[in-house]
């Protein structure tokens, strides 16, 4: 019963207690609201990231697995393509020795004989090395051909220009050019003209009218007198008399300038006019009338009656 008397005297404290508390209640539900939901959005959060998560991994699991798969098959297939390929071209090859040596076999034997073509080159050889040996002495015969005519020739020189060296023989008062004292022995051009005989200076030829050596030139200089020689005696002993007799009688051979007309120039030129003029069909004063007619036609125009 105390109790009871002691509750009821306690009422209004409790009420005024209750009445705080639910008003502090009411003012923190709304911060308990809003952190209850915070608390709700991130492990919600946290449940769809992670099962995101696992869906991406088999995801990805199951790419690896397909794209390895059709990875294999593909492998599987270019390793047969280049297996068969290579067996091709094996089997190609093979084919192409089986064929060429077939080919060889029917050709040696039913096509070329062997041995007959063997018989063929030796003598082919034997009667190239005949041919090549005789081409050989030949080829050494012309070679001393050609020296000896060349040593020949040389001798010939050497006798002709003795015979016109001969003046310079030694004589018993005087030693020549050739026979120097101061050597053992003379030299091999005295001994030459000790064999040969002088050349004896003959005269001159008469003239021979030869289109090489004369030309044609009357057309050019119609009165041209052909002067007397100097010498009746060609002069010097170092050449032949006729060269020397064509050399002073040698005819004048003009330049194109000299044997031109000064007044060339003007004589085509009247010549072209009197052509043209012989060939003119209108007359200048003709035509000097028609181009006034066609420039000025209503000066020109008559009147009519």
């Amino acid at each position: 019963m105390a109790r009871l008397v002691k509750l009821y005297s306690q009422v209004d404290h409790i009420k005024q207690q209750y009445f705080i508390r639910n008003r502090i209640a009411e003012e923190n539900r709304q911060k308990e609201n809003e952190a209850a939901v915070r608390i709700q959005s991130w492990f919600r959060g946290c449940q769809v990231r992670a099962y995101l998560s696992h869906l991406h991994k088999n995801a990805t699991l199951i790419q690896k697995t397909w794209r390895g798969f059709t990875a294999r098959v593909l492998f599987r297939q270019r390793v047969k393509t280049a297996y068969f390929i290579m067996k091709m071209n094996f089997y190609n090859k093979m084919a192409v020795k089986i064929q060429q040596r077939w080919r060889g076999y029917y050709v040696r034997k039913y096509v070329h004989s062997y041995y007959a073509r063997k018989r063929y080159l030796e003598g082919l050889t034997r009667t190239n090395a005949h041919i090549r040996r005789d081409l050989e002495e030949f080829a050494e015969l012309q070679r001393k051909e050609r020296e000896r005519i060349t040593l020949e020739k040389e001798e010939q020189e050497k006798n002709i220009q003795a015979q016109r060296f001969h003046f310079l023989l030694s004589t018993k008062q005087r030693p020549g050019v050739f026979n120097s004292p101061f050597r053992a022995e003379p030299d091999e051009m005295e001994l030459r003209l000790r064999k040969v005989k002088p050349l004896l200076v003959r005269s001159a030829p008469k003239e021979r009218k030869t289109p090489d050596i004369v030309p044609d030139l009357s057309n050019l200089m119609p009165n041209r007198e052909r002067l007397p020689p100097i010498h009746k005696k060609p002069q010097g002993p170092f050449r032949p008399a006729l060269e020397v007799q064509q050399q002073r009688q040698r005819p004048l051979e003009p330049s194109l300038r000299v044997a031109t007309s000064i007044t060339a120039l003007e004589e085509a030129r009247e010549e072209l006019k009197r052509q043209e003029w012989r060939t003119r069909v209108i007359d200048q004063t003709r035509n000097i009338q028609i181009w006034n007619n066609m420039k000025f036609p209503s000066i020109f125009k008559h009147e009519p009656n």
